[in-house]
């Protein structure tokens, strides 16, 4: 894993001109990192963009200007783009330079195209029988169509005269770059043919008209130029792809409003999203989407936020709660406070860390590298040698030629360049769609090699806070008063699990009771009284304490929660003088599963990777969290320092291990794991200590990250296959090697596979836009919301006494039921159950409703027919 720094690091942004391949890219980090005060360089040639990092932060504006300097030395162009920095240049999107290049591009190939059917038409009509007048046509106009020639190469190679000032300017700088090569090929060619021209006029001159049209047949006024047309139409595509490997972050950017409606002076004002200053309130209404990051002061509503998160129901807001840039509001309407702005938002820091992701290397890329460094100057050396080596067997000079010249133009450096960084470009793009953000290129890598993964507990792999999981009534029916009463109680205690209990309850729209006399009791519970009654909710200690025992089944259900990792709370009615006792059941309480997490870790090890739980929970609880999530082996009861200790006792077992944590407890092992992946919803520093963020705060998102890591690299190793097959098969043909087998290519063939290796290599990168992740899990489908609670349907009768209406009633032992059921409910205080009469007469308190007594009956297991 790359190195966390205790202080931020300072990185400084170039804008790069002037570089076509991976020798330029090479030179360009050479001269850079051989600077004082300069500590790393990466340069990316598909972004032509430089960061760089200096040893010391605070000499980085004066670093500025020498790196300027080399870089423009070295025969390139370098200007600072970071906002804010001393003589930093204003510069266009990304997405507004690709079209501009390509736009460039397009217009110097139609004209090239124009001038070059033209002398195609002109150096070859005849032989390809084509109409043609009698002075173009015959024998005898041979001269004068090499004129023509001349003259029809000249605009195409004036318009993409770009090849030639930076390939021979490169040359000047000792660096010879893919310009370089297409210079001195179409230059030679075209040298070529202007010395033939020069000598058929010389014979013609001199009487020998057969001679010198013979010599006129034998121009490369068309090479030249087609060479250069044909590597044009190589850049247009090229340039054309380059702008679609970064769809994604150009979408996610687009999706921030260019206005925001703020109050000023209490009246509602349009203002650009970029004026809009910290502190400023901003109005929000149905079909909005948000500018900034902020908090609601004012009203409520919900929010789709679905582009930041994933989630695609809408997330219900009210006073005090978050909202983030770029999502959508749904309904109702807001009035924000804005709190983060322009780069400092959630929005702007994604976008950042894709761009980062994309800037930095992989150590895969360091074999291209090495080889694009001596790639330009070993081609250039090959091609001399071809020349002097034909010659030197008796070939003609124009034979040698034309194979030294296909050597230079079907060399591709440039394909080597971009194969490791259009593919990265490509995934980090798609993985931010996905929610998945990779810091760095190296983190991508590693990834996929992982094989083993090392999962914190609380809010990684459950759900980060307590829910009832099991309601266990001591009879049949009890399972409505026994959650209403524990609601009740726990409306009015401060304990973390309190909060669950009511969740739970207004869940299933059951109301909490007025509590009075409210007592709380250290180390065994609290009790209160509803009504009349005496209620008290807690451990065992509290049963006891009141004389109760509690039933068998009572105690296997909470022998059951114990075993499972939950923490029992009994629920009962305590002993007065008109009443006995009596223990209504216990709730299960525990922090569950995410829904995902199961089948996240089948898929996990589906991909061959070991799963460990590491917590600092006890054993008891960590292993029946296993259990449920499928997770075989267990680390419990570690203290945060142990679990970076745990990590490197894994490596040291020669394990690649990726480590999933949200705490600050879990920083240390992010740190020192060989990947650490933050859940998006933990901690700022469990962010910063780790290379992977999963936004959408789903463990889903590990196995898919992990597929597409290892999509990426399978990825940019056919790049680099083929782009070194290509260039290890064309240069030996184009050279002439086989020529004694009739194998042989003409310089416009040679440039045009070049050109369509570079697009090529761009386009099987393009392939990763459609990735999915083979192993599927409930990540990738839309999670569901919790129910909201509703309100009564009908008007709430209150009475004194009430008769309810009961169907299904057939002996004693179903009356039985129906009162021990109705004598639980908070507030009766007196029952009278009838067989005959099939009907139950209540005396109530007047808080007790009609609801509340329908759900009892029923959850006895009968039917209510009326309530009067």
């Amino acid at each position: 894993m790359t190195t966390q720094d205790a202080n931020p690091v300072c990185r400084m942004h170039f804008n790069v001109t002037g570089m076509s391949c991976a020798a330029c890219q090479a030179r360009v980090e050479k001269v850079v990192s051989g600077l004082d005060g300069v500590e790393n360089v990466a340069v990316n040639l598909l972004k032509n963009t430089m960061e760089v990092t200096p040893k010391d932060a605070s000499q980085a504006n004066e670093l500025t200007q020498a790196i300027e300097a080399a870089v423009s030395e070295a025969g390139y162009g370098a200007q600072r783009t970071d906002p804010g920095a001393k003589n930093a240049s204003a510069v266009p999107s990304r997405a507004e330079t690709v079209a501009a290049e390509a736009a460039e591009v397009k217009t110097r190939l139609i004209y090239s195209i124009m001038f070059l059917v033209l002398l195609m038409y002109v150096s070859m009509g005849s032989m390809m029988g084509l109409p043609m007048p009698d002075w173009l046509g015959s024998h005898e106009s041979g001269l004068l169509r090499g004129v023509l020639q001349l003259v029809l190469s000249l605009p195409p190679l004036f318009l993409n005269r770009v090849f030639f000032v930076r390939g021979f300017r490169a040359l000047c700088h000792r660096a010879p770059s893919m310009d370089s090569l297409i210079a001195v090929g179409a230059g030679a060619a075209f040298i070529y043919g202007v010395w033939v021209l020069a000598e058929a006029s010389y014979w013609a001159g001199a009487g020998q008209i057969d001679h010198a049209l013979h010599l006129a047949h034998g121009l490369y006024f068309e090479g030249a130029a087609m060479i250069v047309t044909l590597i044009t139409v190589g850049k247009w595509l090229e340039a054309r792809a380059k702008g679609r490997t970064t769809d994604a972050i150009e979408k996610l950017a687009a999706l921030a409003p260019k206005t925001a409606v703020v109050l000023r002076d209490g009246k509602e004002v349009t203002v650009a999203r970029e004026a809009v200053a910290a502190g400023d309130l901003v109005v929000l209404k149905t079909g909005a989407s948000i500018p900034v990051d902020g908090i609601v002061t004012e009203g409520t509503g919900s929010v789709d936020e679905s582009a930041m998160t994933g989630e695609s129901i809408p997330v219900e807001k009210k006073p005090g709660d978050a909202l983030t840039g770029a999502t959508l509001v749904s309904s109702g309407r807001f009035v924000m406070k804005a709190l983060r702005v322009g780069d400092d938002t959630a929005l702007a820091q994604i976008i950042k860390l894709v761009d980062e992701a994309t800037s930095s290397k992989a150590p895969i890329a360091r074999l291209a590298d090495r080889v694009s460094g001596v790639f330009v100057p070993v081609v250039i050396g090959i091609a001399l040698l071809t020349l002097v080596v034909w010659l030197f067997l008796g070939r003609d000079f124009s034979f040698a030629l034309t194979c030294a010249i296909s050597v230079l133009v079907i060399s591709c450096p440039c394909a080597l360049g971009l194969a490791t960084p259009t593919a990265i470009m490509v995934g980090t793009g798609r993985g931010a769609r996905r929610g998945i953000l990779f810091k760095s290129a190296e983190a991508l890598e590693l990834l996929g090699k992982i094989d083993c993964a090392v999962l914190d507990k609380t809010g990684t792999v459950t759900a980060g806070k307590p829910q009832v999981v099991r309601i266990a009534p001591a009879a049949a029916g009890l399972e409505t008063p026994l959650l209403m009463i524990a609601a009740s109680l726990e409306s009015a205690s401060e304990h973390p699990l309190a909060s669950a209990v009511v969740a739970a309850a207004k869940e299933k729209n059951l109301p909490t009771q007025p509590i009075s006399d409210f007592e709380q009791t250290a180390g065994q519970g609290i009790a209160a009284k509803i009504g009349k009654k005496l209620y008290f909710a807690g451990n065992v200690r509290m049963v006891e304490a009141f004389g109760l025992t509690p039933p068998p089944a009572i105690s296997a259900a909470a022998q059951q929660s114990a075993k499972s990792g939950e923490t029992p709370l009994f629920i009962g009615q305590a002993p007065q003088e008109d009443a006995p006792g009596m223990l209504l059941g216990l709730l299960g309480l525990a922090d569950p599963i995410k829904p995902d997490s199961a089948a996240a870790i089948a898929a996990l090890k589906k991909l061959g990777i070991e799963v460990t739980l590491l917590t600092g929970d006890n054993q008891t609880t960590a292993n029946a969290v296993a259990k449920r999530a499928g997770i075989d082996r267990v680390i419990a009861g570690v203290l945060p320092s142990g679990k970076a200790n745990e990590i490197a006792r894994l490596q040291a077992m020669d394990k690649r291990v990726l480590m999933v944590g949200d705490g600050v407890n879990d920083a240390p092992a992010l740190a020192r794991a060989d990947v650490g992946a933050a859940i998006g919803a933990g901690t700022d520093v469990a962010i910063a200590s780790a290379d992977l963020v999963l936004m959408r705060s789903r463990l889903g998102d590990v196995p898919a990250a992990v597929e597409l890591s290892r999509a990426v690299m399978r990825n940019i190793r056919e790049n680099l296959f083929w782009a070194f097959i290509y260039n290890l098969i064309g240069i030996p043909i184009a050279a002439g090697v086989f020529a004694s087998q009739g194998l042989t290519l003409s310089p416009m063939i040679a440039a045009a596979a070049m050109s369509l290796s570079s697009f090529s290599v761009v386009s099987n990168a393009l392939r990763l836009r459609f990735f999915k992740p083979k192993l599927e899990t409930d990540a990738d489908a839309a999670p569901l919301a919790a129910a909201q609670p509703a309100e009564p349907s009908h008007k709430e009768k209150q009475m004194a006494q009430k008769i309810i209406h009961i169907e299904g009633m057939h002996c004693g032992h179903c009356t039985q039921s129906v009162e021990k059921a109705l004598k639980a409910l908070p507030g009766i205080d007196a029952v009278e159950v009838s067989l005959k009469e099939q009907e139950a007469r209540v005396d109530a308190d007047l808080f007790v409703t009609d609801d509340m007594l329908r759900a009892t009956v029923e959850g006895a297991g009968f039917k209510v027919t009326g309530i009067e």
